[in-house]
């Protein structure tokens, strides 16, 4: 897994103008190409990274051996 801190400026700055737009009842949100493609590239980062934490986590998890153990007292247990 890769140890790197994700700069996800782009997305609290998406963020923070949609809830600027919704508090002042505007209708849309504008962004221009540069804000855009930051925040495209951001995301696109962040998803890369999840779906790697995800794999190494279900591979991790495979390779873990699940013990089981039961103990037989011949009901003297209840």
């Amino acid at each position: 897994m890769d140890d790197k801190q994700l700069n996800t400026l782009p997305i609290q700055q998406f963020i923070n103008a949609v809830k600027g737009a919704d508090a002042s009842k505007k209708q849309e949100v504008k962004l221009d190409i540069q804000t855009a493609k930051r925040l495209a590239f951001t995301l696109g980062e962040v998803m890369t990274r999840l779906n790697g934490d995800l794999e190494a986590l279900l591979v991790k998890k495979s390779q873990q051996e699940d013990t089981v153990q039961v103990q037989l007292d011949g009901g003297t247990g209840w």
